[in-house]
């Protein structure tokens, strides 16, 4: 049975419809990765739009990229110490190996005009052992050890919580063979002059153990 002239424009209009729907969605390529989304101006409903903020963030190279508060409360851009070699360490205050905060004075005394950049990271993350506020800490380290080297605020440094640092530190993505959990306080990690990573040592390595001077002494060289 043939179909009526209004029919025939009826379904004309719906394809016409359907084909414009189709042409306002475009395939894009977005820092290698191919999105599917509406171009930008395009009136679409709510669903149908794409947040890509997270998607274009360009990858962290260096665990410089990032900042975070010093111990007195001041924002420091961490990417100031690039061209320096920099030793990061969480610390805590009441732990059985506290009293390696006078071992990282002695380093920070005998390389820093050689270019050496301790800065300790106070996190009360195992068995509770830093629970004082960033005043406390610093009082308490002072007072104890005379600890003149960069101390920052109290951070988190396991779990999903954990600061972007140690987010960097630990991702197997960004840190390659020095990744992996944080397993105590005092955990270390050396960073070159072009801030990577250049050793890691657990927490019973001692500040002044041969392998870390050693290893301090090869990055400053370098």
């Amino acid at each position: 049975m043939p179909m009526s002239k209004p029919t025939l424009l009826v379904i004309t209009f719906i394809g016409l419809a359907v084909v414009g729907v189709v042409a306002a969605i475009a395939v894009r390529t977005v820092m290698g990765r191919t999105v599917v989304g509406v171009p930008s101006g395009s009136a679409t409903p709510n669903n149908m739009t794409q947040d890509l903020t997270a998607s274009t963030q360009p990858a962290s190279k260096s665990v410089l990229d990032f900042k975070a508060d010093t111990i007195e409360g001041k924002p420091m851009e961490l990417s100031t110490l690039k061209g320096k070699v920099v030793l990061i360490v969480n610390t805590a205050s009441k732990c059985g190996f506290t009293r390696q905060f006078a071992g990282l004075e002695e380093l920070h005394k005998k390389y820093a005009d050689k270019g050496l950049v301790v800065i300790g990271f106070p996190s009360n993350d195992f068995g509770g052992q830093d629970p004082g506020t960033d005043d406390q800490i610093a009082s308490y380290c002072q007072t104890n050890y005379g600890v003149t080297f960069q101390m920052m605020s109290k951070i988190v440094v396991k779990g999903d919580t954990k600061h972007p640092v140690y987010q960097f530190l630990t991702s197997k993505e960004s840190n390659g063979e020095f990744a992996g959990e944080i397993g105590w306080n005092f955990t270390k990690f050396l960073v070159d002059k072009n801030g990577v990573v250049f050793s890691r040592f657990a927490s019973s390595a001692k500040p002044t153990d041969e392998t870390v001077i050693n290893a301090i002494e090869a990055a400053i060289a370098k």
